[in-house]
């Protein structure tokens, strides 16, 4: 080989770019960052207005004379509730972690075989789960009712909690990310003498890590918005949603307080993805493996 094509075989390519372009790309991302703030923008500006500003017509987007008002007249209300409000955040966190841990151990546990194990009807099942992915959950609420009143679950935790396992979307995720982990890694770890359950906690678990983050976030999201929906009727067991909502049903008097409610529960999934987040992007980044 001769020195020159030495020189043109170590050459680093180098992405024909002007700085301009650049320029224009980052000025279109920015763009389009902002078109989709613009709703975060205005819930927590809208929970700082004044009554006269919220009826405002035409709305206003930025306050004006911001007021802190509003909470706390939402604090009064929470207070001046028969069940301890502390009762309603108990209720929602306590559903809302067992529920997401729960079903990102389950939908795992059930990925790994499917992905990595060869046993009858394999192919059956994962197209029964691709299937599920196409019904909406209320096609299946009249039946996850009878389930649960069969049970004796009713009016429990547990009928909110235990359906959450059964997230298709978590399955079908888990599945397609442990399919990409090279069968060589396992075996050496099976031929050091590891366990299955070694190999899927140590070493499976880790490599998915981008996955079960962001079934952490859809999640969290999920349950941390419900209200209980047709299982839960007791009032010392519904959530901080169905509290909030209504404390704000009281008409135009509480439309101050009903926009403190929006930026509460839209602030904590908000904060939840955006620690997620930074975990997911550099997992992703440092996660890809070939044989």
């Amino acid at each position: 080989m001769s020195l020159v094509t030495k020189r043109i075989s170590t050459r680093k390519k180098k992405v024909n770019r002007s700085w301009y372009g650049t320029v224009f790309l980052f000025l279109i991302i920015g763009l389009f960052g902002a078109f989709m703030a613009l709703p975060l923008i205005y819930t927590i500006n809208n929970a700082f207005k004044p009554l006269d500003e919220i009826f405002l017509f035409p709305p206003r987007f930025f306050v004006r004379h911001p007021t802190i008002n509003n909470f706390i007249d939402l604090a009064n209300l929470m207070a001046n509730s028969w069940v301890p409000f502390t009762r309603y955040i108990f209720n929602t966190l306590f559903i809302t972690a067992v529920g997401t841990a729960g079903h990102i151990i389950f939908s795992a546990a059930a990925a790994y075989p499917l992905a990595k194990h060869h046993f009858p009807f394999k192919n059956v099942l994962f197209t029964i789960v691709v299937l599920s992915l196409m019904f909406s959950p209320h096609v299946t609420a009249i039946p996850n009712y009878m389930t649960m009143s069969v049970i004796g679950w009713v009016d429990s935790y547990w009928a909110v909690i235990v359906p959450s396992f059964a997230f298709p979307l978590g399955l079908y995720l888990m599945k397609q990310f442990m399919e990409q982990i090279p069968d060589s890694i396992l075996e050496a770890a099976r031929m050091d003498g590891a366990s299955e359950y070694r190999i899927f906690w140590t070493i499976v678990m880790p490599i998915v890590k981008p996955a079960w983050l962001t079934l952490m976030i859809l999640l969290f999201q999920q349950l941390w918005g419900t209200d209980g929906g047709n299982f839960i009727y007791s009032e010392e067991l519904k959530t901080m949603h169905y509290a909030l909502g209504q404390i704000i049903q009281g008409g135009i008097a509480r439309a101050g307080a009903a926009a403190a409610v929006a930026l509460m529960l839209m602030s904590v999934p908000i904060t939840v993805f955006l620690f997620s987040q930074a975990s997911i992007i550099q997992t992703m980044s440092t996660s890809g493996m070939k044989d």
